[in-house]
């Protein structure tokens, strides 16, 4: 496992994050999941991400309960803070400082730890005064519950105002969490350049594109049983944008390259978005503790320039690179 620097921090975080969204408390039994964080143990990860929405809390309870007895200090644990959790009450979402401090402790409590490493802003929130936000951070921060924070799907605007003010607080905001893959790569023109300036780091989410990019979904055959294309409890929703048949089609293409390689389509696909030098680290998920060894592969790996030429080429204009879209794909109010 190789480790990079989060941000302009000391931190240092697995190039190979594992998370739990739309598995742990949902999609997979809890003994699953504990034997999916084992194999990530075993596999040389130490940093976890997770989330309060997640399965509404119960993800953070899972992963609070298969980390116990883990040497805390070996370990970064990420969570966020902005979606609706609980009953969904009109204080129970985004980031005032009421929901803030709340979540806060209530997160602490189900991670059975004293404080994350990380903590995130979940999205955006149009409703609170942005000062209001980043100053009950920094007071997260001062009271020991959180080491650093960190924002998720932020644009390069939100980033450059969030980052002037968590300086002026006394603070570091070192780290956005995108999505980010071969197929979406959105933050390429605007949020990387602006990261890289103000020394903040990529945590990418869905670099497998939700399993699109392991080539299992054929153009014009059955969805694979088990799949999240065919799961009822949001997995197939979230992937519906990705499973036209023009997608599908160039998605083979990548086949003979990742054989080339001697990888996996899935190792490829991980192997792809490390190769950006803005990135800290690519979340990984699991409903199978064997995935997690194979996605662990792709760490150090270096792929030649002529293949990332040959993967472009593969993919053509079935790749979404409209840096506008991070802004239009969050919420414009809150959610309650």
């Amino acid at each position: 496992m190789k480790f990079r620097y989060l941000g302009n921090s000391g931190l240092k975080v697995s190039e190979i994050c594992y998370g739990n969204w739309l598995t742990h408390g949902s999609q997979v039994e809890n003994e699953t999941a504990t034997r999916c964080v084992r194999a990530a143990l075993e596999a040389g990860i130490t940093s976890f991400d997770t989330a309060d929405v997640y399965a509404n809390t119960a993800a953070e309870s899972v992963l609070g309960q298969a980390l116990k007895g883990e040497r805390r200090e070996s370990l970064e644990i990420f969570t966020k803070v902005y979606w609706p959790t609980g009953p969904r009450g009109h204080n129970d979402a985004g980031l005032s400082r009421k929901h803030i401090m709340e979540s806060v402790d209530a997160s602490l409590t189900r991670l059975n730890t004293d404080y994350v490493d990380l903590y995130q802003a979940h999205r955006y929130d149009t409703e609170t005064p942005l000062e209001e936000t980043m100053q009950a951070f920094a007071d997260v921060v001062r009271a020991g519950k959180a080491l650093y924070i960190g924002v998720s799907e932020w644009s390069a605007d939100q980033l450059r105002a969030g980052h002037a003010l968590a300086r002026e607080l006394g603070f570091q905001l070192i780290s956005n969490q995108p999505q980010y893959s071969m197929l979406w790569r959105v933050i390429e023109a605007e949020v990387v350049p602006t990261s890289k300036e103000l020394g903040i780091s990529q945590i990418v989410w869905s670099p497998v594109a939700q399993g699109v990019l392991t080539g299992k979904y054929l153009p014009g055959a059955p969805l694979p049983e088990g799949s999240r294309a065919t799961d009822d409890k949001g997995g197939a929703q979230m992937i519906q944008r990705l499973m036209g048949e023009d997608v599908l089609t160039r998605v083979q293409n990548l086949k003979p390259i990742a054989a080339d390689l001697g990888l996996s389509m899935a190792q490829l696909a991980v192997a792809w978005v490390l190769q950006n030098e803005n990135l800290a680290c690519a979340i990984i998920g699991a409903s199978r503790p064997e995935q997690v060894a194979e996605n662990v592969a792709a760490s150090g790996v270096e792929i030649p320039a002529d293949t990332m030429a040959a993967i472009d080429e593969a993919l053509g204009d079935v790749v979404v690179r409209d840096p506008a879209l991070t802004k239009a794909n969050s919420p414009k109010t809150r959610p309650v």
